[in-house]
């Protein structure tokens, strides 16, 4: 019986590799994604009101910092100024978390076979995964802002980009975070990559000042980070004033992103890291 059961589940994983693209796994893609989202919502308190607490704090001591002052930045008051930027790299820095301690949980624990053995091509595997990562920096997004209302008045300027740079931000770091788990064996091989990477980025990409104040050369260097672009485009979706042009900043995330899908793509089939 046993025997009969491993002939067939083998044809019929043959005949979806046939099929390829035609044949979608959907059942098997809800499943994953359903797994990657219970997996933080059970823990809700860490991965969702945590980020959110830490927010909070960083707008805080930025207001406790300068009193009454009324600094603006491009006649816009700085924690108007600041609040988006926090958000949004509240939200990165999830999705990013997600993917890659999702992976590489699996792959410490020796489960990363109950994840490879399903019938899911890489492409629906990949899918899954993104769609989670995007999820999580969704959530974190929206309970962020929650908080932040109670201190910064916040408004929407532009819905269509505020739902654009949202989506391709939390969809480069999830696929970032894929690209690390798949290749960290241990998990301070994340953290170098947290360290010395995703941290650097997020903190020299504008968050926290305007970068035409920078000198030409900081300046130049600013627009060649990509987290840049992340931020500039979502506080442009607030409130209205952006540092670049937001279409080349939306061009810009959208090509990084089908450059890592690839990659990561590549990576799951040839089972990199993944296959003994």
């Amino acid at each position: 019986m046993q025997k009969n059961k491993n002939i067939s589940e083998n044809k019929f994983i043959s005949e979806r590799s046939k099929e390829g693209i035609h044949s979608v796994n959907w059942i098997g893609v809800y499943t994953l994604f359903k797994r990657e989202v219970m997996r933080f919502l059970k823990i809700y308190l860490q991965t969702i009101l945590g980020p959110a607490l830490t927010t909070l704090l960083f707008l805080i001591i930025f207001a406790m910092a300068l009193g009454r002052s009324t600094k603006l930045v491009q006649d816009i008051p700085f924690l108007e100024f600041l609040a988006p930027g926090l958000i949004i790299m509240a939200m990165i820095q999830n999705a990013f978390g997600n993917t890659s301690s999702s992976l590489l949980s699996a792959k410490v624990a020796g489960n990363i076979t109950d994840l490879l053995l399903p019938p899911l091509t890489a492409i629906e595997f990949a899918s899954a995964f993104l769609a989670g990562a995007i999820c999580r920096g969704l959530f974190v997004g929206a309970s962020v802002s929650l908080l932040v209302l109670f201190f910064v008045p916040l408004t929407v300027y532009n819905p269509l980009a505020l739902i654009y740079f949202s989506v391709l931000s939390c969809s480069l770091m999830g696929l970032l975070g894929l690209i690390a788990g798949i290749w960290a064996s241990k998990f301070d091989h994340i953290a170098a990559v947290t360290n010395f990477l995703v941290t650097p980025l997020s903190l020299l990409s504008g968050t926290f000042y305007s970068i035409t104040i920078l000198p030409t050369n900081f300046y130049i260097m600013s627009q060649l980070n990509p987290f840049f672009y992340m931020i500039d485009g979502f506080r442009y979706s607030m409130i209205g004033y952006a540092d670049s042009n937001i279409y080349l900043g939306g061009i810009v995330l959208l090509i990084l992103n089908i450059l890592l899908y690839f990659i990561t793509i590549l990576m799951l089939k040839s089972g990199f890291k993944l296959k003994a």
